[in-house]
């Protein structure tokens, strides 16, 4: 295609600090399409702003760097339900690691959070992002808990976020070491363990 192309080189309106809808979701789908035809290392800004047809100050006003905007990628790719509600927390748990596994292996989710991680060891705007994510992430797995206490099924005393913060350290830890392939018994094993040491009678030792 031309240079000179409107396709390419017409610019979209923008309306300030105010986000247009339309803009964004031009952004954001340029950004994820990119991802997914070349990866982390044809990701760029200025590449997002050629393909969306956004100039680049727009995209850093309202995504402040590359890994801001990468974020509201994998956002964006994230599974609509991830915690399931089987009456079980063992089975939770084992669904919970089988949907969460096969999104990072399964899509360019797990590259992007990889290098998420590996920003965060040494950019504080990027370890500040990923701590208040993995704050809101332990809300959300910690309910998974929270229902088995409510149900009888696990101790009163135990801290569902913390539980969940275990159950996160498993995960990342198996996508930081390339393991994300799992098989939903293998899932069931490891949530046994896991859940074991939660029930009524379990040591509080």
């Amino acid at each position: 295609m031309s240079q000179d192309s409107p396709d390419i080189d017409a610019p979209r309106r923008s309306i300030g600090s105010r986000r247009n809808p339309d803009t964004e979701e031009a952004i954001l789908a340029a950004a994820e399409a990119i991802l997914d035809e070349s990866g982390l290392a044809g990701f760029s800004i200025e590449a997002v702003a050629r393909r969306a047809r956004a100039g680049k100050p727009t995209i850093y006003r309202w995504w402040p760097d590359k890994t801001a905007l990468l974020l509201a990628v994998y956002h964006r790719q994230k599974p609509a339900v991830v915690h399931a509600d089987s009456g079980s927390t063992e089975e939770d748990v084992a669904q919970f690691f089988v949907h969460l596994m096969g999104h990072w292996g399964g899509s360019g989710a797990g590259e992007v959070f990889r290098y998420l991680v590996a920003d965060a060891q040494s950019n504080p705007r990027t370890a500040e992002t990923l701590s208040d994510y993995a704050a809101a992430r332990r809300k959300q797995t910690g309910a998974l808990f929270a229902r088995g206490q409510a149900r009888g099924e696990l101790r009163d005393d135990i801290d569902p976020e913390l539980a969940a913060e275990l159950i996160s350290a498993l995960a990342w830890q198996r996508l930081l070491t390339g393991r994300t392939a799992i098989t939903l018994d293998e899932a069931r094993k490891i949530a046994r363990q896991v859940v074991q040491g939660l029930r009524p009678g379990a040591s509080r030792s």
